[in-house]
């Protein structure tokens, strides 16, 4: 059993999930190629992603201005490997048009924009917001997605909202860190998760065997 989330993030750390992947975890953290993954992932294995965003990248359409304007039959060709791609062509679109609107231009969206506004586009839901805000914006946004419930519920513990489930991940880090810490620790608290429950679980049961030793 774990107490609390402090307590699993130490564990976690301590089982060198992290190594040779990305210093924040999520590729290209920072960048607008991150709050394009984030809706091209909905749905999709990542691996899948990744050739939709080199797809992109090969025809420089990475960029807001690129994304407001390209071809709508040609977005959903470059993105179909992430499938949903009529979908998420039109959501990367509208997102692009509101950005330039309201921010004019990325660094401007990524100090301005909030989680409210963000619920608003469509296609972005709490977890992609937050995605978004962590990974792309550099913000204090604690992701929770499917492999933190899996993980949490192997150890007893159920959520009946995401909001809840993130609730339980922020509270105990927050009081353990200074507040300058608090967006690499959730971005990385994040990432392992996922790699914890990759590399341990089959179907939906999740092996927490290496996590039962106490610290």
């Amino acid at each position: 059993m774990i107490s609390d989330a402090y307590e699993l993030y130490q564990r976690l750390e301590k089982q060198d999930l992290l190594k040779d992947k990305p210093p924040m975890w999520w590729p290209n953290y920072g960048s607008f190629e991150v709050l394009v993954g984030a809706i091209l992932t909905q749905n999709s294995q990542w691996t899948r992603v990744e050739v939709s965003l080199e797809n992109l990248r090969q025809e420089n359409a990475l960029s807001i201005e690129s994304l407001a304007c390209i071809d709508t039959e040609r977005l959903e060709s470059l993105i179909s490997p992430s499938g949903l791609f009529k979908s998420k062509a039109k959501y990367l679109k509208s997102l692009a048009l509101a950005l330039q609107k309201s921010f004019d231009d990325f660094d401007t969206f990524c100090t301005e924009v909030d989680r409210e506004w963000l619920l608003k586009q469509k296609g972005i839901g709490p977890e992609t917001a937050d995605s978004i805000l962590c990974y792309a914006c550099k913000r204090e946004a604690m992701v929770v997605d499917a492999y933190t419930a899996r993980l949490l519920r192997a150890f007893g513990y159920e959520f009946d909202s995401y909001t809840a489930l993130q609730s339980w991940c922020v509270e105990s880090l927050a009081s353990h860190f200074d507040p300058g810490e608090l967006s690499r620790v959730y971005a990385l608290f994040h990432g392992m998760i996922v790699e914890y429950v990759k590399a341990n679980s089959k179907a939906k049961i999740v092996n927490i065997s290496h996590l039962k030793s106490r610290i």
